[in-house]
């Protein structure tokens, strides 16, 4: 019998839960390093400290983000709200790079006039403790947001997966200025820690403007939608599928295509392929929205012909060619 601990546990692990976890998480490891930098003095640990905030501020506007993509369609927005987890990615980037930023500047000054340590095995134990924190939250909320699809909770938890790491590197740079003597290796890590956090801000605004954009499926979901409808077109003669094209929006995914079919056939019959067809792309692909128009066999509707016309290379490649 299977154990349904686990299931309960990942039913409960929602976005909306996860986020809210996210805020007090970044609240308390605000304090811890903000602590551990007021005890020894290290920029670096200054630095892991002002990442904290760009934590807790992304926690906000990511559950607010998550909220407002839950909404169900109206007539102002008839494909849904999912689009705004996007927003929540290239807020919090904007929000990495600023820190990046503003560490870099502090520990510039500190670099040319390194300050002694004090109290290092406190501040160690205290960032080491809010890395910790945050590195167990940020597998659960990947795990979630795998369930879900949430773009928002992903981009949350690779943040606090690169905090981890920023701490790391921190910890590693206190440590090798305590046993060579070599305070400027303070703000030499402070400095290489900016210039890591600056690129991964510049990877989530770079994913969010992919989505925002109107990006097609992944690899993976196009072939399983693709073998799907070869296999299809392959049983049933005459039938062949083209002008498909496909976009993500959160958790939500679309894609819109032409089923064609004999001449001959009747409409009830057509109609009962293609639900049979949306049901197998719905269960490849979990939260997907599939769109099939039908069309007698050879024919192409006015709008295709004229966009082929005007943007041949746009439209994306058929997932089987029409038969003769």
């Amino acid at each position: 019998m299977p154990d349904t601990r686990f299931a309960s546990v990942s039913e409960w692990m929602t976005p909306h839960r996860l986020l809210r976890i996210s805020v007090v998480v970044a609240l308390l490891t605000i304090v811890l390093k903000t602590l551990a930098w007021w005890l020894t003095g290290s920029v670096g640990l200054l630095s892991d400290a002002l990442e904290s905030f760009v934590n807790l501020a992304g926690a906000i506007f990511a559950l607010a983000m998550v909220t407002i993509a839950k909404r169900p369609a109206d007539t102002d927005h008839p494909y849904g709200h999912y689009k705004a987890e996007y927003f929540s990615a290239g807020f919090e980037g904007i929000l990495v790079i600023g820190a990046s930023l503003a560490i870099a500047w502090a520990a510039a000054a500190r670099l040319w006039d390194p300050q002694p340590l004090e109290q290092l095995g406190w501040g160690l134990g205290l960032s080491v403790l809010s890395s910790a924190l945050n590195g167990l939250l940020a597998v659960a909320m990947l795990r979630s947001a795998r369930q879900h699809r949430s773009m928002a909770l992903e981009g949350d938890a690779r943040h606090l997966l690169t905090d981890v790491w920023t701490s790391a590197g921190v910890v590693i740079g206190l440590l090798a200025a305590f046993l060579t003597g070599w305070l400027w290796l303070d703000a030499a890590v402070a400095i290489a820690v900016a210039c890591h956090i600056c690129l991964q801000g510049a990877q989530l605004v770079w994913q969010s403007s992919q989505g925002l954009m109107d990006q097609a499926l992944d690899a993976p979901e196009r072939l399983r939608i693709d073998t799907i409808l070869d296999r299809h077109a392959q049983q049933a003669p005459g039938v062949a599928f083209d002008n498909i094209s496909s976009r993500k929006a959160g958790e939500r995914s679309f894609i819109d295509l032409h089923m064609h079919v004999p001449g001959d056939w009747s409409v009830a019959r057509a109609a009962q392929l293609r639900t049979g067809i949306e049901a197998e792309l719905l269960q490849a692909v979990p939260g997907l929205y599939a769109r099939i128009e039908l069309l007698p066999q050879g024919m192409q509707t006015a709008m295709e012909a004229a966009m082929q016309a005007a943007h041949p290379a746009d439209t994306e490649s058929t997932a089987t060619p029409q038969k003769p």
